[in-house]
């Protein structure tokens, strides 16, 4: 992935502080003067930058979702048709990880906000979702060629399930060292597709 030096535009920084604390005390428990304090702007100052909190959430969750299917076709095109696809697949699990613990409160806003969005952002949200999936679908079939489809599929979801579970894990402080809870997530991933293809 690519990092970031430069310092964050006052932009991110609002929908980082309304990420944050629309998953500690949900959508309608903030107000956009909280925002702003969080930022050391003004709650009016925000509507230079959003139309108002349901434009700051759509964002959010439209955003992440396109995110997470630009950062998987990069990881795809990066290996070039060159790779094992086993190594490919451990790639777009490290991804997805990177996402789990470095954006828990996305997960919880997904969770908890999206029947929050306009019809139009959230059948956006699902159509981005569904690439997703099928892009490791495809991979995963290249791993485990004797894996069907509709398995193949059932297994992408459980993992996900099983790495987006990361807002359940404690405070980030409670977690052992990211590298430590990295690994035992990948370690637990490639398991269970394992486990899928066992079961075939």
């Amino acid at each position: 992935m690519v990092t970031r030096t430069d310092a964050p535009t006052r932009r991110e920084q609002i929908l980082k502080e309304a990420a944050r604390l629309f998953a500690e005390r949900g959508f309608h428990g903030v107000g956009v003067d909280e925002i702003g304090a969080a930022v050391g702007i003004s709650g009016p100052g925000l509507y230079r930058h959003f139309a108002g909190k349901d434009a700051m959430l759509a964002e959010l969750l439209v955003g992440i979702s396109g995110q997470l299917l630009t950062g998987a076709k990069r990881r795809l095109a990066e290996a070039g048709g060159r790779t094992d696809p086993a190594a490919v697949l451990d790639s777009l699990i490290e991804g997805h990880i990177d996402f789990a613990l470095d954006d828990r409160p996305l997960i919880t806003l997904h969770d908890r906000e999206l029947d929050r969005l306009r019809d139009s952002d959230r059948k956006l949200v699902r159509q981005l979702q569904r690439q997703y999936v099928e892009l490791w679908v495809e991979v995963l079939r290249e791993v485990y060629p004797a894996l069907l489809e509709p398995a193949a599929r059932s297994a992408v979801h459980s993992v996900f399930g099983l790495l987006n579970s990361t807002p359940h894990l404690g405070r980030p402080g409670a977690l052992p060292g990211r590298g430590v809870t990295a690994v035992l997530l990948h370690r637990m991933a490639r398991g269970a597709f394992e486990a899928a293809a066992d079961g075939d």
